[in-house]
C-alpha cells in the first residue's frame, strides 16, 4: 500500500513530532516517519489515527491504483512562484460519511458565485468545536441559516450570516450543524 501521508503532513507544514502528538494516544516522529516512508508496515489502525490527527480521511492518506492526481508545479508565497524542492501532488478531494454541501449562487463573504462549500454534518454536543467557524443550520420550513458561529449561551446559537453590515442571528436548539470543512473553486 502506497501512502500519501508525508505529502499531506506537509501541505498542512506540520512536522513529523507535531503529526505524533496529534494522534491519539500520541506517539513518536521517528514511528510517523517510519510509517510514511514505508520503513514500518501501515495498518488500519495506524492510518485511522494519522487521520484523525491529520483531520483528514483515511481514503485521503491512501493511494489507489489508477487515481489521478494533480502534480504540483510551483509553490506561491509572499515572494512569488518557486518550484518545490521535492515531487509534490494534491490528491483528488474525497468526501466523508456524513458530509453535505452548499452551492454558492451569489458573491458572499468569503465566498464566490460557482463556489462549492463541503460541510461536516455535527451533532449538538459537538457545537462548540464549530465555534469560529463557517457552519450551516436548518431552520423551521425548510429554510437555512449560514454564517460564522461566535457564541454559544446554553442552547442558543449566535450566528454572524455572512456579508456587510450583518446582524447577528440567535438560533436556539438546532437538531444538527455542518461546519465548512472544503471549499471547491472553478476559476
Amino acid at each position: 500500500m502506497i501512502t500519501r501521508i508525508r505529502e499531506v503532513r506537509k501541505a498542512k507544514g506540520l512536522t513529523l513530532e507535531q503529526v505524533g502528538l496529534l494522534c491519539l494516544p500520541p506517539t513518536t516522529a521517528q514511528t510517523i516517519g517510519r510509517l510514511e516512508t514505508g520503513t514500518r508496515t501501515v495498518s488500519v489502525k495506524w492510518l485511522n489515527r494519522i487521520a484523525d490527527g491529520l483531520g483528514v480521511t483515511s481514503a485521503e492518506l491512501v493511494a489507489l491504483p489508477g487515481q489521478s492526481e494533480v502534480p504540483v508545479a510551483a509553490l506561491l508565497g509572499p515572494e512569488g512562484a518557486r518550484a518545490p524542492v521535492r515531487a509534490l501532488s494534491f490528491p483528488p478531494p474525497v468526501p466523508a460519511d456524513g458530509m453535505i454541501g452548499i452551492q454558492v449562487n451569489a458573491s458572499i463573504g468569503d465566498y464566490r458565485s460557482g463556489d462549492a462549500i463541503w460541510c461536516r454534518r455535527i451533532a449538538p454536543a459537538d457545537f462548540a468545536s464549530a465555534l469560529n467557524r463557517d457552519v450551516l443550520f436548518p431552520r423551521p420550513a425548510g429554510r437555512f441559516l449560514f454564517g460564522r458561529l461566535i457564541g454559544r449561551e446554553g442552547d442558543r446559537l449566535q450566528i454572524l450570516p455572512l456579508g456587510h453590515g450583518a446582524r447577528q442571528q440567535v438560533l436556539t436548539d438546532p437538531p444538527w450543524g455542518a461546519v465548512a470543512v472544503q471549499l471547491v473553486r472553478r476559476l
